[in-house]
C-alpha cells in the first residue's frame, strides 16, 4: 500500500510512522509512506495556502491551489484511481469496518486541514471520503490522519505477527474482545480464570464467547443491535436480560 499524507506539519509524523508497528510495516514492504508539506505547492511569494473566507466570519480558509497541485503531483503515475480522505469533524465517522475497507486499498491520501476550514471545491472534487474520529474538533488533522492510518496498517499482511489477531479484535467480530490474562496464574491473590488453564480449547472458546457478549452487554449495548450473534449468544443474551 502507498500512502501519501497532505500536510502543513510534516514533522508531526516521524514518531509515529517510524516506530513499532509502522516501521515493522515498511520493513516487511507492506507499505510506503510519504509526509508532504502542501505549502511547497503555494504559488505565491509568501506561499500562502490560506485567506479570508468571502462573505466574511471568523477564521481563515485553505485555499484549492496548493492542494490541487499536490494531488496532481502526487498521482501523476497512478493507474488505479486513489482513495482520497480528507480529516474533518463533519465527515462520516470512523469504525473498523471502514478500516477494514480502507485496508484493501492500494492507494490512500489523507488531507489534513488547519484553520476555519476547506474552500468547498476541494470536497467538491478532489475528496471520495470525508472521515472524523467523533463529534469533536481537533486542531488539525493530523492527529485524525495518525489514528486511521494506524488502524488500517495494522490490518495488512505480514504486519502483525498473528495473522489471526485483527480478526478477533474488538469490533471485528461485531462484539468487544473478551478478556485478556498471562503469567502469573496468581498474581496478589487475583487468579486466572481455570478454564484457561485447563488446555481444553472447546471450553476456553465457548467462554471467550460469552465474555465477549457479556462485556458488549455491559459496555456498548448498541453493538448489540447488528452483530452477527451465535445461537449460544443468542440464548446467553436473553439470559442476560432476564437477570438485569
Amino acid at each position: 500500500m502507498k500512502v501519501d499524507v497532505l500536510s502543513l506539519f510534516p514533522e508531526m509524523f516521524e514518531g509515529v510512522l517510524h516506530s513499532s508497528i509502522m516501521k515493522k510495516a515498511q520493513a516487511n514492504d507492506a507499505v510506503s509512506f510519504n509526509v508532504i508539506n502542501f505549502r511547497d505547492y503555494a504559488t505565491d511569494k509568501h506561499h500562502k495556502v490560506d485567506d479570508y473566507p468571502y462573505g466574511g466570519g471568523a477564521g481563515m480558509v485553505l485555499k484549492p491551489e496548493p492542494l490541487f497541485a499536490a494531488i496532481e503531483d502526487v498521482t501523476v503515475d497512478t493507474e488505479k484511481p486513489p482513495r482520497i480522505i480528507l480529516l474533518c469533524p463533519q465527515g462520516e465517522k470512523f469504525t473498523q469496518k471502514k478500516s477494514e475497507e480502507l485496508s484493501s486499498e492500494e492507494h490512500l491520501i489523507f488531507i489534513c486541514g488547519h484553520y476555519e476550514g476547506y474552500d468547498e471545491r476541494i470536497r467538491d472534487v478532489l475528496v471520495t471520503d470525508e472521515l472524523s474520529l467523533g463529534d469533536f474538533v481537533l486542531t488539525g488533522g493530523e492527529i485524525a490522519a495518525m489514528a486511521i492510518i494506524d488502524s488500517v496498517v495494522r490490518l495488512l499482511p505480514n504486519v502483525l505477527g498473528n495473522v489471526d489477531s485483527p480478526m478477533l479484535d474488538s469490533f471485528s467480530t461485531g462484539l468487544l474482545e473478551h478478556p485478556h490474562y498471562t503469567r502469573p496464574a496468581n498474581f496478589k491473590g487475583m487468579e486466572v480464570p481455570e478454564v484457561l488453564l485447563s488446555g481444553n480449547h472447546a471450553k476456553i472458546n465457548q467462554w471467550r464467547e460469552e465474555q465477549s457478549l457479556i462485556r458488549t452487554y455491559e459496555r456498548r449495548k448498541d453493538l448489540l443491535e447488528t452483530a452477527p450473534l451465535t445461537d449460544f449468544q443468542r440464548t446467553l443474551l436473553k439470559q442476560l436480560e432476564r437477570n438485569k
